[in-house]
């Protein structure tokens, strides 16, 4: 008897291994979008339909003709760079400086001052040769001088008491621009009034800033 049971249970087993599984679905409950539980119908104004933007409007007075163009500055400071240097100016800054006043600023020596003197460097920075005759109005030479120094330095420029009357310079003050920058001329003129022979002068260009001084021979064969 316990045996029978004992097979029937094992064959009730054996055939439950081969039922195919069940599968039990689990309830999902769909919500509508845009429903609001809470019962309550009030919707920002960001989901309302309609345009949010601001329309583009003139303001009252506009005149196009009087304002500056949209164009004005465009290219900054790389406007330098091409030919248009001449653009549109800021408004109320058109004539501005035209009125200035100066006041102070850089003061350019116009004399030579008193009790400067003018002593030749013992080997010249150059020398030239004139032909002048005696008795003419005189000749003149122009001579470009490169400055030696780094700025921009005043200059005084004469000949040396040793030197023949006959030779003058000008100018014989002023400022000589910087050892990169354009070269100062002078002219020496060798008027000898009758004098002939060999007439030799010395100009001495004194550089007081840069305590420095630039000397050259000038030899003028008078016939």
């Amino acid at each position: 008897m316990k045996l029978s049971i004992i097979a029937l249970i094992t064959s009730l087993g054996c055939a439950s291994a081969f039922q195919p599984a069940t599968f039990v679905r689990p309830k999902t409950t769909a919500l509508s979008m845009g429903f609001d539980l809470s019962g309550n119908s009030w919707k920002p104004d960001s989901e309302k339909m309609g345009s949010t933007d601001t329309g583009d409007y003139f303001p009252e007075g506009y005149n196009k003709d009087e304002e500056v163009a949209f164009s004005s500055g465009m290219m900054g400071s790389q406007a330098m760079l091409n030919s248009e240097h001449d653009g549109p100016q800021l408004p109320g800054l058109e004539n501005v400086g035209a009125d200035a006043i100066m006041m102070g600023g850089i003061e350019q020596s116009s004399e030579i001052p008193a009790g400067m003197e003018f002593i030749p460097s013992s080997v010249p920075d150059g020398e030239y040769l004139i032909n002048v005759a005696a008795s003419s109005s005189g000749s003149e030479m122009a001579v470009s001088v490169k400055s030696p120094c780094m700025t921009f330095e005043d200059f005084f420029a004469a000949f040396s008491t040793d030197s023949h009357p006959s030779f003058s310079v000008t100018p014989q003050a002023g400022r000589m621009d910087r050892r990169s920058g354009e070269p100062t001329e002078f002219k020496v003129k060798c008027e000898p009034n009758g004098a002939s022979g060999d007439l030799t002068g010395r100009l001495v260009i004194n550089l007081p800033e840069d305590n420095s001084k630039l000397t050259y021979t000038f030899v003028a064969k008078s016939f």
